[in-house]
């Protein structure tokens, strides 16, 4: 078979890249055409997304892509989970889309209490308690906005509004709906006794698809493009993370984890089925869907997001420092003096992460990092045991003995958090691809378009593609 090329448009909550695949003779190679930056615009104590600049910046790389003459075979967005866009019926927004951080989230929690308990819901969707879902997100649309629900025909996920911006199809990814807090993962279907307490009609539901369905061809100037002419457009996995663990080089049949690592930490496995118990609720553990409509049974967990919002309140007082800078600097400072308890809610929201962190160590009467590179280890190692702490309750929930700790994503890049997570965890990790995201968006085009011929391929073509480096733990 000859080469075949795709686009994955892949958005993350800092940047986002059109990525061109190249598949040819069982290997694939990645180019990045276009990167451009994604940044939440603040009104006031609201924060939105700027869905027209993401959507001008997306076209100008397909544009770019289309421009070297190369034929696409498939395009295909993804995004991180839970936010999304209300439309009237001709896929125009009604409202601007609100960033899952948005403060006037924290209040729906109480308020949607009062009508349905934490454990019905758990019933229903299988998805840990984040007051950001977008169960959470609708109640406060509606308290807030309520004109605005009526207004809309429909509302999609982030990376399915712009595959439907791409394709002139509405519908929503199988794996993008399950991160909604809405979706019911056993009978595979919106949930009604949520849409109904929440008072919303079905019908401003959009149908769901499984991952890597073939949505139908470009449409508008897209079409004009000749090397973008014959391309489809692919709802893969919607939700990054599911393109991420799709990418994931495990063996089958050994026992093994994800952990995909970047702005937030996904820890989990994948199963046949959902694990719905009082057990998983309480432990905080959530089943979204993945490809194949296999459950990613994970936990959440706060992340690099700490040394995110870190370097950006330094940068704004003069402090300029790379990653590789807080990386070595983290080295250089040795263990650190405390670690925190990653779930405090004050983490989750923007600004001041510095002092967050130093409240949080006062409080609990722990050592204050003073200087970047005590804070950045003491991140580092917190989310190391964090890690080790939720393997361990997988494997109490799961009833399986985790022999390997995959870890993908950006967070593959740094050494220091690989080692301390081994070492924490006290078995092999094996990292990379850094990519995943991306290559699984690709790769699950590859599959739907009938170029690969299973999941077992596609992860052989990811293991034969990209180099993986191993740690092993050290005491």
């Amino acid at each position: 078979m000859s080469a075949t090329s795709y686009l994955a448009v892949d958005l993350g909550a800092e940047s986002g890249r059109v990525m061109l695949g190249t598949l040819d003779q069982g290997r694939l190679t990645l180019e990045e055409i276009h990167r451009f930056p994604n940044r939440v615009v603040t009104k006031g104590e609201s924060l939105f997304w700027d869905l027209a600049q993401l959507e001008k910046e997306i076209f100008t790389g397909l544009e770019k892509a289309a421009r070297r003459g190369e034929p696409i075979s498939g395009i295909s967005t993804d995004s991180w989970g839970v936010d999304y866009v209300l439309l009237d019926e001709r896929n125009t927004p009604v409202a601007e889309a609100r960033c899952y951080r948005d403060p006037r989230n924290n209040a729906s929690v109480e308020r949607l209490f009062r009508k349905i308990p934490f454990s019905a819901i758990y019933a229903e969707t299988g998805i840990q308690l984040m007051p950001f879902n977008t169960l959470f997100q609708f109640e406060a649309g509606l308290h807030a906005s309520p004109e605005l629900f009526k207004q809309a025909n429909h509302f999609l996920t982030i990376a399915d509004y712009f595959n439907a911006r791409c394709s002139g199809v509405a519908a929503i990814e199988q794996s993008f709906a399950s991160t909604t807090q809405l979706y019911n993962p056993q009978r595979q279907a919106w949930s009604e006794k949520l849409i109904a307490t929440l008072g919303l009609s079905p019908a401003l539901f959009p149908r769901i698809v499984p991952s890597g369905t073939v949505l139908g061809p470009v449409t508008g100037p897209l079409r004009e493009q000749a090397a973008l002419a014959e391309a489809k457009v692919v709802a893969t996995c919607s939700h990054d993370t599911g393109a991420a663990v799709a990418a994931v080089p495990a063996q089958s049949g050994r026992p093994w984890a994800y952990l995909s690592s970047g702005t937030w930490s996904l820890l989990g496995a994948e199963l046949a089925s959902p694990i719905m118990t009082d057990a998983a609720r309480e432990a905080g553990f959530t089943n979204e869907v993945g490809l194949g409509g296999k459950i990613r049974f994970l936990k959440n967990i706060a992340g690099l997001w700490l040394v995110q919002e870190c370097r950006r309140d330094w940068e704004a007082a003069g402090l300029k420092y790379s990653y590789d800078d807080l990386t070595r600097l983290a080295v250089e400072n040795g263990p650190a003096a405390a670690h925190l308890s990653l779930g405090d809610p004050r983490f989750v929201s923007t600004g001041g992460m510095p002092e967050k962190i130093a409240a949080h160590c006062r409080e609990k009467s722990l050592p204050v990092p003073t200087a970047p590179g005590q804070f950045v280890r003491t991140i580092l190692e917190s989310l190391a045991l964090c890690y080790a702490d939720k393997l361990a309750v997988l494997e109490s929930l799961t009833g399986e003995k985790i022999e390997t700790l995959h870890i993908v994503g950006g967070g593959t890049r740094n050494d220091l958090l690989n080692q301390l997570t081994a070492n924490a965890v006290k078995r092999k990790v094996v990292t990379g691809p850094v990519e995943a995201t991306a290559i699984g968006n690709i790769l699950i085009q590859a599959l739907a378009l009938g170029h690969l011929g299973s999941t077992a391929h596609l992860r052989r073509v990811v293991e034969t593609s990209f180099p993986t480096q191993t740690f092993y733990p050290v005491s």
